[in-house]
């Protein structure tokens, strides 16, 4: 969200900002709106300041015992009064309207991210590995590589049919070892970013507020996006949101900062914008596990962050030898919140694609003037609003994704990474029962 007297301040470059993002400028519409509230305000100070001065000569009127004028400038204070409630709500109306405004404005992009309409603009910033079909490092079959759900379905461990009987589509059901294949995934990827990236677990509550979804820009522009429990509260999207309101309308010291949290939680999403895609499998589901991560920083530190974060999410992976690429999303295809940000897309040989398991974003003071979150600096001065950044450390059902297809072996069965074998309890293969 946008502070109006750093639009009025930078109109150019928050116009070019927004064109960036192929939206038209806005600058002179906010600012005339921001006229009609500064007007407001100054004619309910106006009002209350005569009001005031009124009172005032009604004390010298009667004083000097003139009932006439005092009773004229008493008549006036009445008007006055009467008509407080209307300049209040002028006021009340302006601020709101403007408000609304902003809050539907997206960030604007960084200087180093490239421009472009959609996904095929983003710029590959790095990967890591080789195709597996071209380092022959694993055995396909004869008729190549199959897909998770075909995978799972032949050993009777992913089941689509019943979960859509028991909660409709895009749900599904897991059992025996790629159940418990995906358990180990989750909590490897916990252990990792505790143990060795310093990001303190979190068990959040998965049910917000309003207020909540706001202050991480879930609400009001997606809200179709989101399911609803109750008359209020929200399923969260993604534990971004409840990590990041942990320092919502606070005031840290800046020696408490970074701080990095990370959660394994259940995410929902109504996928209202995806009908008809990735409709087989468990790629888009309404139900899903994922690792966030989420780092509160200074906005000194915040890009450098952004990196530590992007190298964060790569390690689990690298750790699964996962073949990946890292993409800088370009300005038609960033999030709503973000600066900037980098998606992880790791290969799929059932695809044949690289799809994204990870999402990178830094959102600088964005989503913290959403949730007045603030630090004070070293030598005392503030408060300056907080640098926000969240990212996926990694999403758990693509990674069971992942490695079902990386792993699989011409009989149908799925090989464990090594990495997961402690979590597996000492089983390094999946096979029908």
């Amino acid at each position: 969200m946008f502070d109006i007297k750093w639009i009025r301040d930078n109109a150019a470059a928050f116009d070019a900002g927004l064109t960036r993002r192929g939206l038209a400028p806005l600058s002179a519409r906010l600012l005339e709106q921001d006229d009609r509230r500064r007007a407001a305000i100054s004619g309910a100070q106006a009002a209350q300041e005569r009001r005031n001065a009124l009172s005032k000569e009604i004390g010298r009127a009667m004083a000097a015992k003139d009932l006439a004028l005092a009773e004229t400038l008493k008549a006036e204070v009445a008007a006055l009064k009467d008509g407080q409630p209307q300049l209040e709500a002028q006021e009340k109306a302006a601020k709101e309207a403007l408000e609304t405004e902003l809050a539907a404005i997206p960030n604007l992009p960084l200087a180093d991210v490239p421009d472009g309409a959609d996904e095929h603009g983003n710029v590959e910033y790095r990967r890591h590995g080789a195709l597996p079909e071209a380092s022959g490092g694993r055995l396909f079959g004869m008729n190549g590589p199959k897909e998770h759900y075909e995978l799972g379905e032949a050993l009777g461990q992913m089941d689509f049919e019943v979960a859509a009987r028991l909660s409709g589509s895009r749900f599904v059901v897991l059992n025996a070892g790629i159940a418990r294949l995906s358990r180990a995934i989750g909590q490897f990827f916990l252990d990792v970013h505790t143990e060795e990236h310093g990001y303190t677990e979190v068990m959040p509550p998965l049910m917000v507020r309003d207020e909540a979804m706001f202050g991480t820009a879930q609400l009001p522009k997606f809200r179709d996006d989101q399911f609803r429990a109750g008359d209020e509260h929200w399923l969260i999207p993604t534990a971004e949101v409840p990590l990041t309101n942990l320092v919502r309308d606070s005031i840290l010291s800046e020696e408490e900062l970074p701080r990095r949290y990370t959660a394994l939680t259940p995410c929902f999403r109504a996928e209202a914008g995806s009908a008809g895609r990735d409709t087989r499998g468990m790629l888009r589901q309404h139900q899903f596990e994922k690792v966030e991560l989420v780092s509160i920083t200074t906005p000194e530190k915040s890009l450098e962050e952004h990196e530590r974060m992007l190298s964060c999410a790569e390690t689990v992976l690298k750790k699964l030898d996962l073949h990946y690429r890292v993409m800088t999303l370009c300005t038609g295809d960033m999030g709503f919140a973000s600066q900037k940000t980098y998606d992880i897309e790791v290969w799929l040989p059932g695809q044949k694609s690289y799809r994204e398991i990870s999402s990178c974003s830094v959102c600088g003071d964005f989503q913290a003037r959403r949730m007045n979150a603030r630090y004070k600096s070293r030598d005392g001065k503030g408060p300056f609003f907080l640098h926000t950044l969240n990212g996926s450390g990694t999403a758990v059902g693509r990674a069971l994704i992942a490695v079902m297809e990386n792993y699989q072996n011409p009989d149908g069965s799925i090989t464990v990474p090594e990495a997961l074998v402690p979590y597996m309890r000492g089983v390094s293969r999946i096979a029908a029962a």
